[in-house]
């Protein structure tokens, strides 16, 4: 069985050519048999990437090869079978984690780094309001005992939320956290800048905490969502159990999957409701597509990829039809 390295990295730091890196970084990253996903822009880098070890790390030694991120951290973990991610891009944006704010910057300001080993001592305190950064769906698998859940369907919204609770005010600390560390610098910074001064969030994340403290000392409950295929990740970074809608991108159990609202690539508990006819008929014609794909002996990664090429034709026929009946009205 292949095994592959998954690497998720990110720094802040002033990239003014960023846009320059891009087709050196995607061509090293292809070079190498390298997949996922990296984002650059005008404030750094981020992104996850999965291939074979050497691969992987070929990759981080060309970026860490530019003296402005030399010091990149990254953090490791495996996955089996198959690549967890079906092909490579770098793609040049505004921010790397976007909250919508340009005067928010961690390269300017940002909150107090807390080590995985000293987070259990700083949430237990009584004058800290935790706070999970991250969205519902993430949070809906797993967090921190006690955390708060903004319920934020987009880190854009978090910016609203916490200017609507005037509770964050009465505790003097505010510690916070996210996957992998990056949001929080940000969330970290957005705090600072609304008056909170006492502002704490976890390096490296809760990726970094499952990876380095022991199971018996965890305070973590549950499961921590991860942006690949294999939707969660536990104690040790050991896969989960989780597995993903393909309709509404929700991680959904074994339970979920005996629901009667279950229908595989089509709809799941989480969305069955509010999914419309269009989308139904467009996502099982998609489900269609892979079916006919892997019949033709193509492997999951090709079925999905060309269902989704599928999906897309029927979808911009539909809008033609659409179109030329409106002309003719």
């Amino acid at each position: 069985m292949s095994r592959y390295l998954v690497a998720a990295l990110y720094k802040f730091v002033r990239l003014e050519d960023f846009a320059d890196i891009q087709p050196k970084l995607l061509t090293v990253c292809k070079d190498n048999d390298v997949m996922g996903t990296i984002l650059l822009a005008r404030e750094g880098i981020n992104g996850t990437i999965a291939g074979p070890n050497s691969g992987v790390h070929a990759v981080l030694a060309w970026i860490r090869n530019d003296t402005r991120i030399a010091d990149l951290e990254h953090k490791e973990s495996w996955a089996d079978g198959e690549n967890p991610f079906h092909r490579m891009k770098v793609r040049l944006k505004k921010e790397i984690v976007t909250i919508g704010i340009p005067e928010v910057d961690p390269n300017d300001d940002v909150g107090q780094y807390v080590d995985p080993q000293d987070w259990n001592d700083l949430i237990n305190d009584p004058d800290v309001v935790l706070i999970d950064t991250r969205n519902d769906y993430e949070v809906s698998i797993g967090t921190f005992k006690g955390a708060v859940d903004p319920k934020t369907v987009t880190f854009r919204e978090f910016p609203k939320w916490v200017r609507e609770q005037e509770r964050l005010h009465n505790k003097p600390k505010i510690a916070m956290f996210c996957t992998g560390g990056i949001r929080c610098e940000k969330a970290s910074s957005f705090m600072i800048k609304e008056g909170f001064d006492e502002v704490f969030h976890l390096k490296g994340g809760i990726l970094k905490y499952l990876e380095t403290v022991p199971e018996e000392k965890s305070l973590w409950e549950g499961e921590c969502f991860v942006f690949d295929n294999r939707v969660s990740v536990g104690h040790g970074l050991k896969p989960g159990p989780y597995d993903l809608c393909h309709a509404c991108r929700h991680p959904i159990s074994d339970e979920d999957k005996k629901s009667e609202q279950y229908v595989e690539g089509i709809s799941c508990p989480n969305c069955h409701d509010t999914m419309s006819d269009e989308q139904r008929h467009r996502f099982s014609e998609r489900q269609k597509q892979i079916a006919l794909a892997k019949a033709r002996g193509l492997d999951h990664i090709a079925a999905d990829q060309e269902a989704q090429r599928e999906a897309k034709r029927a979808a911009r026929a539909e809008q033609i039809a659409k179109s030329n009946a409106g002309a003719g009205e």
